[in-house]
């Protein structure tokens, strides 16, 4: 009997190997090729039988709007965009423990009310998603369990029981029994993925699927995999704190970049309605190297507080930490202030940390930052009731951001007294109580921080 062809495929991005490394050349990963079986048979062409001929349809048609099902979690429901979409399938990725299933289960309970719900789980018995659902108060709602690997066992089902919102707990751990690779490969994970969102889609059934991450944080398997859904959402969290980020990177049906804040408790995942006074509530008044940021995170503005330290390094090479922001962005910073604005910090330690665990992306930090990092070296605070935002330019130039308004105006909501801004901004409406300096260069700084004093 003649031996099986075997590839050798990296988990973490797809690519074939026709021998077994320890490093993928294609994306870098270290020890994540594994041999797999693929099939003697080679690829099979088209026929000699004609296709069908696809038929068209205008764009300007009438198409009715997508109906939603909203699971009654506002946070969960302004990450989706509005609600589940019938048909749609979507993916969650996030580290071990940090709230995926727990999210998925308070939301198919509050869903089953009017809605036909099932968890399967290929990683946790019954009993064990019961347990859950009793510490959560949840133990009473009308939600089918199962516990199942068998990917058509459980599109048999679907097609039986007719469930109008499915979710699969974990697709690494699901299979199809005609593929000769383990669960979890990359194989596997494709294959298993396309199977449930083609039933889903024929079904007009809402699928939420849970995948792992990466020690790097993203969502395991191929790539393709977040390519066939329709929404990806990432859970962000840290276990040194009891709040938890649902991030929308992907959404067929929404907005991107939109954010929902939960609150980790004795009751599961509770909704945030006010983040900006979460992430500022344990603020130090008077503190040096303290700046308050107003940030947008989609199309909600979040208040969040950086801190900057510089200290003496007794090292060669000063360190430079950081915590919830782009490194390469801090060593930008750090180079203008030293040329344009004559700071010296290149033989100090510089540690810059995001208080509360938040990830910013937003270039719109960059003044907040530097007004931190000066505050921390020369000893005067940031004033307590000023918010900074604006993006630094190469020359020291401060750039326009968006969204000034929305900026402003949860800033004097929360009682902020004080806006130091980009000099060119628009502004649509007047800020009734709240003083604007703005700023046109880097160099204009740190006399204005002197004065407040």
């Amino acid at each position: 009997m003649a031996r099986p062809a075997t590839l050798f495929v990296c988990q973490s991005c797809g690519s074939s190997h026709n021998k077994w490394a320890g490093k993928c050349e294609a994306c870098g990963g270290w020890n994540t090729i594994v041999e797999e079986i693929v099939a003697d048979r080679p690829p099979q062409g088209l026929s000699k039988a004609k296709g069908r001929v696809i038929e068209f349809a205008p764009l300007s048609g009438i198409s009715a709007p997508q109906p939603r099902r909203k699971t009654g979690i506002e946070e969960f429901d302004r990450v989706t965009g509005g609600g589940l979409v019938a048909g749609s399938a979507i993916l969650i990725g996030g580290d071990p423990g940090i709230g995926k299933s727990t999210i998925l289960l308070q939301a198919v309970a509050l869903l089953s009310k009017g809605t036909k719900c099932a968890y399967i789980s290929g990683e946790e018995s019954i009993d064990q998603i019961r347990m859950r659902a009793q510490r959560l108060e949840l133990s009473t709602a009308a939600v089918s369990l199962a516990s199942a690997t068998n990917v058509r066992d459980i599109i048999a089902t679907m097609d039986k029981e007719n469930f109008d919102v499915v979710v699969i707990d974990s697709i690494q751990t699901m299979y199809i029994d005609n593929l000769d690779s383990a669960p979890g490969t990359v194989a596997q994970v494709r294959a298993s993925t396309q199977e449930l969102i083609r039933a889903a889609k024929r079904r007009g059934t809402c699928l939420l699927i849970v995948g792992h991450v990466t020690k790097d944080g993203q969502i395991a398997g191929p790539r393709v995999l977040e390519h066939m859904v329709d929404t990806v959402l990432y859970f962000e969290g840290d276990r040194g704190h009891t709040f938890r980020i649902l991030r929308a990177v992907k959404n067929r049906f929404g907005p991107t970049d939109e954010i929902g804040v939960f609150e980790m408790g004795e009751l599961g995942l509770q909704e945030v309605k006010n983040p900006s006074e979460l992430f500022l509530s344990q603020r130090q008044q008077e503190i040096s190297g303290s700046a308050v940021f107003a940030g947008m995170e989609g199309t909600r503005p979040v208040l969040v507080e950086i801190q900057a330290l510089v200290a003496p390094s007794p090292l060669g090479t000063p360190r430079r930490a950081v915590i919830g922001w782009d490194a390469a962005r801090l060593a930008m910073v750090l180079a203008v202030l030293e040329a344009r604005c004559g700071i010296q910090i290149g033989p100090n330690d510089v540690y810059l940390n995001v208080a509360g665990g938040l990830r910013i992306t937003e270039p719109a930090a960059d003044l907040a930052v530097a007004a931190a990092l000066a505050s921390s070296l020369s000893g005067v605070a940031v004033p307590s009731d000023m918010v900074i935002f604006g993006e630094i330019g190469l020359s020291g130039e401060i750039r326009n951001v968006g969204q000034l308004d929305t900026r402003l105006k949860e800033a004097s909501k929360l009682g902020f007294k004080h806006a130091m801004i980009p000099s060119h901004s628009k502004l649509k409406d007047k800020k009734d109580g709240l003083r604007l300096t703005q700023i046109k260069h880097l160099k204009d700084v740190l006399p204005l921080f002197t004065e407040e004093t």
